[in-house]
Protein backbone atom coordinates (compact mmCIF):
# COMPACT_ATOMS: atom_id res chain seq x y z
CA UNK A 1 0.00 0.00 0.00
CA UNK A 2 2.76 2.45 0.90
CA UNK A 3 4.51 1.63 -2.41
CA UNK A 4 1.30 2.40 -4.26
CA UNK A 5 0.98 5.71 -2.45
CA UNK A 6 4.66 6.47 -3.13
CA UNK A 7 4.19 5.62 -6.81
CA UNK A 8 1.12 7.85 -7.01
CA UNK A 9 3.01 10.67 -5.28
CA UNK A 10 5.94 10.23 -7.66
CA UNK A 11 3.67 10.33 -10.73
CA UNK A 12 1.89 13.42 -9.34
CA UNK A 13 5.21 15.14 -8.64
CA UNK A 14 6.42 14.31 -12.15
CA UNK A 15 3.21 15.73 -13.57
CA UNK A 16 3.60 18.94 -11.57
CA UNK A 17 7.24 19.24 -12.60
CA UNK A 18 6.30 18.76 -16.26
CA UNK A 19 3.59 21.39 -15.96
CA UNK A 20 6.03 23.79 -14.29
CA UNK A 21 8.61 23.28 -17.05
CA UNK A 22 5.95 23.83 -19.72
CA UNK A 23 4.77 26.98 -17.92
CA UNK A 24 8.34 28.24 -17.66
CA UNK A 25 8.85 27.66 -21.43
CA UNK A 26 5.55 29.44 -22.17
CA UNK A 27 6.65 32.34 -19.94
CA UNK A 28 10.03 32.44 -21.71
CA UNK A 29 8.28 32.40 -25.09
CA UNK A 30 6.09 35.31 -23.95
CA UNK A 31 9.20 37.24 -22.88
CA UNK A 32 10.88 36.53 -26.20
CA UNK A 33 7.81 37.80 -28.06
CA UNK A 34 7.65 40.93 -25.87
CA UNK A 35 11.29 41.81 -26.34
CA UNK A 36 11.10 41.18 -30.10
CA UNK A 37 8.07 43.47 -30.35
CA UNK A 38 9.77 46.12 -28.24
CA UNK A 39 12.93 45.81 -30.35
CA UNK A 40 10.86 46.39 -33.50
CA UNK A 41 9.12 49.40 -31.93
CA UNK A 42 12.49 50.74 -30.84
CA UNK A 43 13.84 50.41 -34.36
CA UNK A 44 10.79 52.12 -35.86
CA UNK A 45 11.06 54.94 -33.33
CA UNK A 46 14.75 55.32 -34.00
CA UNK A 47 14.23 55.33 -37.78
CA UNK A 48 11.45 57.88 -37.50
CA UNK A 49 13.73 60.12 -35.48
CA UNK A 50 16.39 59.91 -38.19
CA UNK A 51 13.85 60.88 -40.85
CA UNK A 52 12.77 63.90 -38.76
CA UNK A 53 16.39 64.93 -38.17
CA UNK A 54 17.27 64.60 -41.87
CA UNK A 55 14.07 66.40 -42.85
CA UNK A 56 15.04 69.46 -40.84
CA UNK A 57 11.88 69.44 -38.76
CA UNK A 58 11.35 70.67 -35.21
CA UNK A 59 13.66 68.46 -33.17
CA UNK A 60 11.99 69.47 -29.91
CA UNK A 61 9.21 67.08 -30.91
CA UNK A 62 11.68 64.17 -30.69
CA UNK A 63 11.95 64.36 -26.90
CA UNK A 64 9.17 61.85 -26.26
CA UNK A 65 10.73 59.36 -28.66
CA UNK A 66 14.14 59.76 -27.05
CA UNK A 67 12.68 59.26 -23.57
CA UNK A 68 10.88 56.13 -24.82
CA UNK A 69 14.19 54.76 -26.13
CA UNK A 70 15.85 55.52 -22.79
CA UNK A 71 13.05 53.70 -20.97
CA UNK A 72 13.57 50.72 -23.30
CA UNK A 73 17.28 50.70 -22.47
CA UNK A 74 16.44 50.73 -18.77
CA UNK A 75 13.92 47.89 -19.06
CA UNK A 76 15.98 45.77 -21.44
CA UNK A 77 17.95 43.64 -18.93
CA UNK A 78 14.74 42.70 -17.10
CA UNK A 79 13.38 41.12 -20.27
CA UNK A 80 16.25 38.62 -20.37
CA UNK A 81 15.99 36.70 -17.08
CA UNK A 82 17.67 33.35 -16.63
CA UNK A 83 15.74 30.67 -18.49
CA UNK A 84 14.43 32.98 -21.22
CA UNK A 85 16.90 31.72 -23.78
CA UNK A 86 16.10 29.04 -26.32
CA UNK A 87 13.00 29.31 -28.41
CA UNK A 88 13.00 31.60 -31.42
CA UNK A 89 15.41 34.27 -30.29
CA UNK A 90 18.47 35.97 -31.71
CA UNK A 91 19.89 36.54 -28.25
CA UNK A 92 23.35 35.04 -27.87
CA UNK A 93 24.31 32.99 -24.79
CA UNK A 94 26.56 35.92 -23.82
CA UNK A 95 23.42 37.79 -22.66
CA UNK A 96 23.38 35.41 -19.70
CA UNK A 97 27.05 34.39 -19.42
CA UNK A 98 28.31 38.00 -19.53
CA UNK A 99 25.47 39.55 -17.60
CA UNK A 100 27.52 42.50 -16.32
CA UNK A 101 28.60 43.37 -19.84
CA UNK A 102 25.05 43.08 -21.15
CA UNK A 103 23.69 45.31 -18.39
CA UNK A 104 26.48 47.84 -19.03
CA UNK A 105 25.62 47.88 -22.76
CA UNK A 106 21.95 48.52 -21.93
CA UNK A 107 22.94 51.28 -19.47
CA UNK A 108 25.11 52.90 -22.15
CA UNK A 109 22.15 52.87 -24.52
CA UNK A 110 19.87 54.34 -21.86
CA UNK A 111 22.34 57.13 -21.04
CA UNK A 112 22.91 57.98 -24.71
CA UNK A 113 19.15 58.10 -25.34
CA UNK A 114 18.65 60.35 -22.29
CA UNK A 115 21.23 62.76 -23.70
CA UNK A 116 19.39 62.62 -27.02
CA UNK A 117 16.22 63.62 -25.17
CA UNK A 118 17.98 66.50 -23.42
CA UNK A 119 19.26 67.79 -26.75
CA UNK A 120 15.78 67.48 -28.27
CA UNK A 121 14.29 69.42 -25.38
CA UNK A 122 16.89 72.14 -25.93
CA UNK A 123 16.16 72.22 -29.67
CA UNK A 124 19.84 71.61 -30.49
CA UNK A 125 19.62 70.41 -34.12
CA UNK A 126 23.36 69.77 -34.67
CA UNK A 127 23.68 68.20 -31.22
CA UNK A 128 20.73 65.88 -31.72
CA UNK A 129 22.02 64.79 -35.13
CA UNK A 130 25.41 63.94 -33.62
CA UNK A 131 23.87 62.24 -30.57
CA UNK A 132 21.60 60.15 -32.78
CA UNK A 133 24.78 58.59 -34.19
CA UNK A 134 26.05 57.96 -30.65
CA UNK A 135 22.80 56.19 -29.74
CA UNK A 136 23.07 54.15 -32.92
CA UNK A 137 26.58 53.17 -31.89
CA UNK A 138 25.34 51.92 -28.53
CA UNK A 139 22.70 49.85 -30.35
CA UNK A 140 25.34 48.34 -32.57
CA UNK A 141 27.69 47.63 -29.67
CA UNK A 142 24.99 45.70 -27.85
CA UNK A 143 23.90 43.82 -30.96
CA UNK A 144 27.50 42.97 -31.85
CA UNK A 145 28.11 41.22 -28.54
CA UNK A 146 24.71 39.93 -27.56
CA UNK A 147 22.64 39.26 -30.69
CA UNK A 148 23.02 36.88 -33.60
CA UNK A 149 23.63 38.76 -36.83
CA UNK A 150 20.89 38.83 -39.42
CA UNK A 151 21.43 36.43 -42.28
CA UNK A 152 21.66 37.97 -45.70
Amino acid sequence: MSRTISAIMLVAAAGLLTAAVQKRRADADDLIAARQAAMALSGATFGGMKAAIDGGGDVTKLGFSARALAAWGHALPGLFPAGSDGGTTKALPSVWSDRAGFEKAAANYEAAARTLGDLAKAGDKPGIAAQWAVVRGTCSACHDGYRQPDRK
